[in-house]
């Protein structure tokens, strides 16, 4: 084969297809991947025992100290005076418990203790399209996940605390979003965790899905990729399913020169099959077109989307989750995510923008999940790089926080043992698991070098992000052997107790 028929199918196959992910599935290919996507050709059909994970990823670093408040006064040392104490008055960045009053929640585990989600979360604000995500949380299809963090081993201030080892860059917004979408944080890992879960249960789950078990709606991710993983990118829902593997270059009309071009790139497509790089090329772009064909005649989803980014990669999923069958997959990962989280400053006016748009694009989300039928199998949780200070950052009406390290998420579903918090107990030994909400000598918080023992409230992380993610990947199916956790979370083995500690999911 002459070097220009081989540069013309490589370039046929990424020109030829409406699809952003094809120049990220050829650099991931290799030997092992193309004999996987070619000898997998019969399997169970999709559909069967479906289940769907979508990670909602804040970019930017989200404070989540503002995202769940406690509200209660009383003997515990976690409680609203303390938190107005740090930061309300001249500060500025307390939410007034009038403010607070329509989102109060109790927590069964904690002793029906009672917090407060940021109203924008809560009931449906003048010219909102659904009542947010608020309610769902008493309907035990919400729950909350405290203290979220990336860690390399248990981690408490004490005599060990400088001879543990510790996550690299802390506070670092690149650093800590890599190492939240890998699960990997002592060192660098090019692949994501994701991907990870998906390189070892696509040939038993999806062994012939028209599509990747990975789709990404928000550009090329760390998380999606994986060894063996060809992850799908494609446009939120401005962009109609029938034209995202749509062929491009043959015209509209499968006649004279667009036909000619058509049978001949089909034609040369068969060739040099020996070559397993041009192999594994010409089988994917049959997997796409296949499933392009698949994708050409859709119903769209039922429920009303708001108009907004997260809005329309949320429509976006939905609407691949409803054509599952025809694309024969049983298990399907997604990424969708919003940014703006980055609050040195105008934080109130920002959160509220954000969570507003947050907590109407979920719960249309969970509502259309009811409409198909498969609430029960669709399973949403946040990420983001690191939670905030609790110490604000300047006064008045351009106050913000920096950066930060524990944070608290958010897991939504028919599936999730919603209506609690879950986590490790924090060091004070009260059985709480949000961090003790103090200023000064406080042993929940990272010390700082400005400030001495007083620190910021950088929130040491109770639960790690292997702990957190694999609990999600235990309920989407992932084998529990200890080869296959340890090459999924490597970090895994320090943490004992996992499932115990965090189930939120069965």
């Amino acid at each position: 084969m002459n070097e220009s028929r081989r540069d013309f199918l490589k370039n046929s196959c990424c020109g030829a297809l409406g699809m952003a992910a094809m120049a990220t599935q050829m650099r991931h290919f290799g030997a092992v991947s193309a004999h996987t996507q070619k000898a997998i050709d019969d399997g169970p059909l999709g559909g069967q025992n479906y289940k769907a994970l979508v990670m909602l990823y804040f970019d930017g670093g989200n404070d989540s100290n503002n995202m769940f408040i406690p509200v209660h006064n009383d003997s515990q040392i976690s409680n609203y005076a303390a938190y107005d104490a740090a930061r309300g008055g001249a500060f500025g960045l307390a939410l007034s418990q009038a403010q607070l009053q329509n989102t109060n929640f109790t927590v069964p585990r904690l002793g029906n203790l009672t917090y407060a989600m940021h109203p924008a979360l809560g009931p449906a604000a003048t010219g909102a399209i659904n009542p947010g995500i608020y309610e769902l949380y008493a309907q035990q299809k919400l729950a909350i996940v405290a203290n979220v963090g990336t860690l390399v081993r248990p981690l408490s201030k004490g005599t060990t605390y400088n001879s543990t080892p510790k996550p690299y860059q802390i506070g670092s917004h690149s650093d800590q979003k890599t190492q939240f979408q890998t699960s990997i944080s002592h060192t660098q890992s090019f692949t994501g965790w994701g991907g990870r879960v998906s390189d070892r249960m696509t040939a038993s789950q999806n062994p012939s899905g028209l599509v990747p078990m990975i789709t990404s709606i928000a550009g090329a991710q760390l998380f999606t990729a994986g060894q063996t993983t060809l992850p799908l990118a494609i446009g939120d829902s401005n962009t109609a399913l029938n034209s995202v593997l749509n062929p491009a270059g043959f015209g509209t009309t499968p006649t004279g020169a667009n036909l000619a071009r058509r049978n001949a790139f089909n034609a040369l497509r068969t060739q040099d099959l020996s070559n397993h790089y041009i192999e594994a090329a010409s089988h994917v772009t049959d997997l796409a077109m296949t499933a392009n064909n698949a994708l050409q005649v859709t119903q769209d989803v039922t429920v009303t989307f708001p108009n907004t980014g997260i809005g329309r990669q949320l429509r976006q999923v939905a609407r691949l989750i409803k054509e599952r069958d025809d694309l024969n997959v049983n298990r399907q990962i997604f990424y969708v995510q919003i940014g703006g989280f980055d609050t040195h400053t105008g934080e109130l006016n920002q959160h509220t923008n954000l969570f507003s748009q947050l907590s109407q694009a979920m719960r249309s989300f969970y509502d259309e999940m009811i409409v198909q039928g498969v609430s029960n199998d669709v399973t949403l949780f946040t990420m983001s790089e690191f939670g905030r200070t609790f110490n604000p950052a300047g006064t008045g009406a351009n106050v913000g926080s920096d950066h930060g390290w524990g944070s608290h998420m958010m897991v939504m579903g028919g599936a999730v043992n919603g209506g609690n918090i879950y986590g490790s107990k924090r060091p004070n030994g009260t059985g709480d698991y949000l961090p003790t909400l103090l200023m000064g000598n406080n042993p929940a918080a990272l010390d700082d070098a400005d400030t001495g023992s007083n620190g910021r409230g950088r929130w040491i992380p109770t639960t790690s992000v292997e702990q957190y993610s694999a609990q999600l990947a235990r309920w989407f199916g992932l084998p529990q052997d200890p080869a296959t956790l340890s090459a999924v979370f490597p970090n895994l083995q320090f943490f004992p107790g996992t499932h115990a500690q965090l189930d939120f999911l069965p």
